[in-house]
């Protein structure tokens, strides 16, 4: 095959023909056709060769290709077995890359960092995820504290949007919430549906991470304040006491949530889009017994 870029319609179009390749909707996947958009998210992502990259779903490697001509070492995740023939071809030419067969969801993470890298680089999760399960992904990145230093992925606009939301914002919950806690979170890209093929139904946004060395508030228990958080959302239009009490149902009855508000000077009639990141912290310490 040729060696200009994967990542490019002829060249895309040629691989898939060569290996009868047909798209999966089971799994999401659309490639990108565009070089420039994949300079511009390795150029986010501050991949160099100092740095090695993760990738989830490479593909036909087009975006691992450009991996690896920036950084030191690349490990890239396929869920699809019929995609390690085309990735063999495709990325034959590079001795830093390695392709590992496996569900992202149920790998060792952490081991095979420890196994694949030089300790005391820095290591970057690059990726174009699949829409249908991006939030479990990036969940399971953050919630198992890898000894990684950023996340750069493409993902649907209106999940980038939420995951980096501000508080009285239409975006703003509980998803803003856990992904801060973890990280810095910027939108720093937005993708037309044209640089892909085939061409998703939605938007896209390249969302960077930057993961924080501690969360920027001290909770007494993660999981209780994730709780609260979400408890707080369960119903938008209604306020913090109606979703807590509702929560609560049968632990905490009305007046002793109201006590506890007042202790951290929340109040019962606001709802939890107005509430910061410190305030839902106040507010589940205050609630945890």
């Amino acid at each position: 095959m040729n060696s200009k870029a994967v990542a490019t319609p002829t060249r895309t179009k040629e691989i898939l023909q060569t290996f009868g390749f047909s798209f999966k909707k089971s799994l999401g996947q659309n490639f990108l056709i565009d070089v420039n958009i994949l300079k511009n998210i390795i150029a986010e992502a501050g991949i160099d060769r100092s740095a090695n990259a993760i990738e989830i779903g490479p593909g036909i490697g087009a975006l691992t290709e450009q991996l690896a001509q920036h950084a030191d070492r690349v490990v890239a995740f396929e869920i699809d077995q019929r995609l390690l023939p085309i990735l063999k071809e495709t990325l034959g030419s590079y001795d830093n890359v390695e392709v590992i067969n496996q569900d992202i969801l149920k790998a060792d993470v952490a081991r095979v960092i420890a196994d694949q890298f030089k300790p005391g680089q820095p290591v970057r999760v690059v990726a174009n995820l699949p829409y249908y399960i991006t939030t479990p992904i990036l969940m399971k990145l953050l919630m198992d504290r890898l000894p990684i230093d950023s996340i750069t992925v493409m993902i649907q606009k209106e999940v980038a949007d939420r995951m980096a939301a501000e508080p009285n914002t239409k975006s703003y919950g509980s998803l803003s919430i856990a992904v801060q806690y973890y990280t810095e979170a910027n939108v720093v890209l937005n993708v037309p549906k044209t640089v892909f093929m085939p061409q998703p139904n939605v938007d896209s946004s390249v969302l960077h991470l930057e993961m924080r060395e501690k969360p920027p508030v001290d909770v007494e228990d993660e999981e209780f304040f994730f709780d609260v958080v979400k408890a707080t959302f369960g119903q938008r239009r209604k306020t913090l006491m109606n979703n807590l009490a509702r929560h609560f149902n049968g632990e905490m009855d009305k007046d002793e949530l109201r006590s506890r508000l007042e202790k951290v000077n929340i109040e019962p009639s606001r709802r939890g889009e107005s509430l910061s990141m410190q305030e839902f912290a106040d507010l589940a310490n205050v609630l945890y017994k």
